[in-house]
């Protein structure tokens, strides 16, 4: 067995651009396992744990980039890496005559004086700081990295309540702004719902449902997953709100986040009241009674919020196909179930969508796992290894640590399954597929 590094120093490539590059690399012929990742401490610890860490590589620093390939020989791995240097020359491709690159935000921003929306995507470490070169040139901002200090975060999205501007993030990795899908973002049609969401793949189920029931979206304003957190205090999610309520094509508003801390969410249900327009709720966990207490209305599925934001909006119910469960086939096939076979696995890409298959497991069985429960007798202590009903978020940093997301590669998700149906115990494995810009082109097919 062979293996090669090769570090690039000072080679910055954003996550995005590492994710699409790792799984292309790990495609190409004789790759027995390839990695494609910054130099920082935590890849380091992946590549160490996976039997891959080098001299050199514990020599990089965070600003190069790390390229390991294993492969059967070594004629193999120079093929693999000749394969690389073309990604990477295919990468660099001005795709048009009309793509012009800047050096810095304050140029494009000079530059372009128009433009008034940035996303950014760069290593951790520089993220707040050219979030808040964008802020202070007047730009709203979304923020996709990750790795941003919880103190950073803080203070870019008090700056930018300060100014007026929209602070979307860090890590926020789905919005839509004018019509206009950003990041993993869905192609939905224009219509009167505006949604402000703490959850990603939340925000897209809920907006292609909207779609799908003949609704359509006006803003879908991202947060960035920490927002309703005791810490950041919901500034992104109650600008949102204010933003929304003041906008005159929006006639509803729809609220998506995994389950706040108990003082955001009374401070989000106290602006809620206020609002001049029907506010549709739908917090993982979140209670009923508090939601109607708020003028609000309640939401415990995606659909339901769907279904609810449609019929406020001025769709007829009775009008809408509601896409039924099939239930003469789901008991044709619990029938031939055997008596040992009487658990269910989720393995999800989406961390809100298997927080909600989650919440709703637990209302009928005790016994139930995950690597996100919050209660620590139920957390999963190795996380190769399912126990009774486990629930799986194969997105979490738990599973993607100097990985692609299952989102864009879902080999990891794959191998889980194979071996989940090998277990005799198992009656049930309970899988979401994403669609949306940057998620992988067909993953109902590669399964």
């Amino acid at each position: 067995m062979s293996i090669k590094v090769v570090i690039k120093k000072s080679t910055y490539f954003d996550s995005v651009s590492l994710m699409s590059l790792s799984t292309k690399a790990n495609q190409l012929s004789g790759v027995e396992q390839a990695v494609i990742a910054m130099g920082t401490e935590m890849n380091k610890e992946v590549l160490r744990n996976v039997g891959l860490l080098r001299p050199e590589i514990e020599e990089a620093k965070s600003s190069d980039l790390m390229i390991v390939v294993k492969a059967e020989t070594d004629e193999l791995c120079d093929d693999a890496f000749a394969g690389i240097e073309e990604l990477f020359a295919k990468k660099g491709v001005t795709k048009g005559a009309s793509e012009i690159k800047y050096a810095t935000i304050d140029s494009a921003a000079k530059s372009i004086p128009e433009a008034n929306l940035a996303i950014i995507s760069v290593n951790g470490a520089f993220a707040a700081r050219e979030a808040r070169k964008a802020l202070e040139n007047d730009l709203h901002v979304m923020l996709f990295s990750d790795n941003v200090s919880i103190e950073e975060e803080i203070s870019l999205k008090q700056y930018a309540h300060e100014k007026g501007l929209l602070m979307m993030g860090p890590d926020c990795g789905t919005a839509i702004i004018g019509n206009v899908a950003l990041c993993f973002g869905n192609a939905v049609r224009k219509g009167s719902i505006g949604i402000v969401a703490a959850s990603g793949t939340g925000s897209q189920e809920v907006s292609v449902r909207i779609h799908d029931f003949g609704g359509g979206i006006t803003q879908l304003i991202g947060t960035g997953g920490r927002d309703l957190s005791e810490q950041v205090g919901g500034i992104m999610m109650l600008d949102g709100i204010k933003a929304l309520d003041e906008d005159e094509a929006t006639k509803v508003i729809v609220l998506i986040s995994k389950p706040p801390a108990p003082s955001v969410e009374e401070k989000v249900l106290a602006q809620v009241k206020d609002c001049k327009k029907p506010v549709v709720v739908y917090f993982i966990g979140g209670k009923e009674e508090a939601v109607l207490a708020a003028g609000a209305h309640f939401a415990k599925t995606s659909k339901e919020a769907a279904l609810k934001a449609v019929v406020l909006a001025g769709a007829n119910e009775d009008e809408i196909n509601k896409r039924a469960l099939n239930w003469p086939l789901i008991e044709e096939v619990r029938a031939k179930l055997t008596p040992e076979q009487k658990y269910v696995r989720g393995l999800f890409c989406g961390g809100t969508l298997c927080d909600v298959a989650m919440y709703i497991a637990m209302e009928t069985f005790e016994d139930v796992y995950s690597n996100i429960q919050k209660n620590p007798d139920y957390k999963l202590k190795n996380l190769h290894e399912s126990k009774a009903h486990t629930f799986l978020d194969m997105g979490d940093d738990d599973f993607t640590n100097g990985k692609p997301h299952p989102m864009i590669d879902p080999s990891s998700r794959i191998a889980r399954f194979l071996q989940e149906a090998k277990d005799p115990s198992v009656g049930v494995i309970l899988m979401d597929f994403i669609l949306g810009f940057g998620a992988n082109e067909d993953p109902v097919g590669v399964m």
